[in-house]
């Protein structure tokens, strides 16, 4: 499998990688001229290119082809609270990526304790979990947005709400998935009643018999939906 690498914009049959993505090919790879990678622009295209300048900061190649991967028809959102532990946000952006989510939308819930969001940083975790599992779709990253502003407007085939009231519930596994699907995970401490309320459209889900961390019901999510 050739080494891929992320570029906004392959429609030129000639390309300048960024200072980074050259280093990479140039100093780690230790690629030569002539030699083959792959590139993908995150929204379906992949190229194939040959290396015709392997220079450390300004690595030129020639695309040779293209082809083009359709998104998956069943799409899957997770509206997920952020986390204090920025670490274990950036763990569920990794998995849930790799997994093949189409959108994360993080919310800030009633009981979530860190409202700080290095946007830049989190998709740039999207880019590379994207590349290390050879996907061309890079999900969509929102900003974060207040919960009750979110639900409002939450348009969906499947709207779903997993949270630690003892209420009847349907295990997600065994939700039907429909073209679009969307998922609502809380923050630790869960959501408040009144969140749960204002979601009284959305099916409740279990994740399971455990009580799991919020990153970890987001990845347990993103398994049920997306397999």
């Amino acid at each position: 499998m050739l080494p891929l690498f992320y570029a906004e914009n392959i429609s030129q049959d000639e390309l300048m990688l960024n200072e980074e993505n050259s280093k990479h090919v140039a100093q780690v790879l230790r690629m030569d001229n002539g030699e083959k990678i792959q590139l993908t622009d995150g929204k379906g295209t992949m190229a194939d290119a040959i290396i015709t300048d392997n220079h450390k900061k300004k690595c030129a190649v020639h695309l040779t082809g293209r082809t083009f991967e359709p998104e998956r028809e069943k799409k899957v959102t997770i509206a997920i609270s952020l986390l204090k532990n920025a670490a274990r946000f950036e763990w569920f952006l990794e998995k849930a990526t790799e997994l093949g989510i189409a959108e994360v939308v993080p919310l800030l819930c009633e009981r979530t304790e860190k409202q700080h969001f290095r946007f830049d940083r989190m998709n740039g975790i999207l880019i590379s979990a994207m590349l290390q599992s050879h996907q061309s779709w890079k999900p969509t990253l929102q900003e974060p947005v207040k919960y009750r502003a979110f639900i409002e407007k939450a348009a969906f085939d499947n709207k779903l709400i997993a949270h630690c009231e003892k209420t009847f519930k349907t295990h997600l596994k065994e939700i039907a998935t429909q073209n679009s699907n969307l998922v609502l995970i809380g923050p630790e401490g869960d959501f408040t009643p009144g969140e749960i309320e204002m979601a009284r459209d959305f099916i409740p889900v279990s994740l399971g018999v455990t009580r799991l961390r919020t990153e970890t019901a987001g990845v347990a999510a993103a398994v049920f939906l997306c397999s």
